[in-house]
């Protein structure tokens, strides 16, 4: 037992354990989290697919390596830092998505808790919300075109710039009128922000996401194109099938049902009230028990 233990010491002598500190782990929480949250923006954008084309250049690059293959190993080292500055142009719509939700609250919630407590006040109203579900889907029964685009944190201003200014509170009769057939302001998107419409006949980005279906039009193109450089919410009403989708986060959700809808604006509502009872418990016994003390 005595030559074990004088065996490991001499081993163990010799290992060098670094030593660690809170700003270490405090270093290691934070690159973990932005890890996390760049794989979940490679899932949900196109960037997924060019990164795969990415690690096959990668790939090649590496097996001229290991074969000494110098012509290709020095045009790469020549170019390499043209094509960096094209890898930045060609993710530059994703970087900027990136970046924006950096500055969301759902994201500093996470990294901050301690604001939890804070009061939300919801953006819109549930009479706002039976309104629009009533307008979409009175619109769908007849087959009414309809594009309309809920403003959220990132405000839609160069959009709301290229419309007709509107600001009226927002009901079913309004949106209907306004997206019926041979109307001057049925062309074009409408905007909302909280329970009034700013805006009608807004031009729209459109998507260049490939893996959308061939069969959709330019108005689902410009509801997804909107959602993927801004946080704002889109339905779409189809003129062809009356169907109701929306597209939120890139993410387009077709032939939806008003229970969904509702769903989808109940969460766009942020009336949620989060409050840290634990904390104001731990803080109020805390006074409590210091106001008893000096008692």
């Amino acid at each position: 037992m005595h030559n074990i233990t004088e065996i490991l010491d001499r081993y163990l002598s010799h290992i060098n354990l670094p030593s660690v500190n809170i700003i270490d782990v405090i270093e290691i929480i934070l690159i973990s989290f932005f890890v996390y949250q760049f794989m979940v923006w490679i899932k949900y954008t196109r960037a997924y697919t060019l990164l795969k084309g990415l690690l096959i250049i990668g790939a090649f690059l590496l097996i001229a390596y290991i074969f000494k293959m110098n012509t290709i190993l020095w045009i790469v080292s020549n170019l390499a830092s043209a094509l960096i500055t094209a890898v930045v142009v060609i993710f530059q719509p994703e970087l900027r998505k990136i970046v924006e939700q950096l500055g969301q609250k759902r994201i500093m919630a996470a990294l901050l808790p301690f604001d939890t407590g804070k009061e939300v006040k919801e953006r819109f109203t549930d009479k706002t919300v039976n309104e629009l579900i009533k307008a979409c889907f009175d619109m769908g029964e007849v087959k009414t075109g309809a594009l309309i685009v809920i403003e959220q944190e990132i405000r839609l201003d160069e959009y709301i710039r290229t419309g007709i200014n509107l600001d009226a509170i927002l009901t079913s009769q309004l949106l209907i009128n306004i997206f019926e057939h041979n109307t001057p302001l049925h062309d074009g998107a409408v905007i909302v922000r909280g329970n009034r419409v700013v805006s009608a006949t807004c031009y729209l980005p459109l998507s260049d996401n490939m893996e959308l279906s061939k069969q959709l039009g330019t108005r689902h193109r410009a509801g997804v194109g909107i959602s993927e450089v801004t946080d704002s919410v889109t339905i779409i009403v189809s003129e062809e099938t009356g169907q109701v989708s929306v597209a939120q986060d890139g993410r387009l959700m077709r032939d939806i049902n008003s229970s969904e809808l509702r769903e989808v604006l109940e969460r766009a509502q942020n009336k949620k009230v989060v409050d840290n009872n634990k904390l104001r418990q731990l803080l109020k016994g805390r006074v409590k028990h210091e106001g008893k003390t000096d008692k």
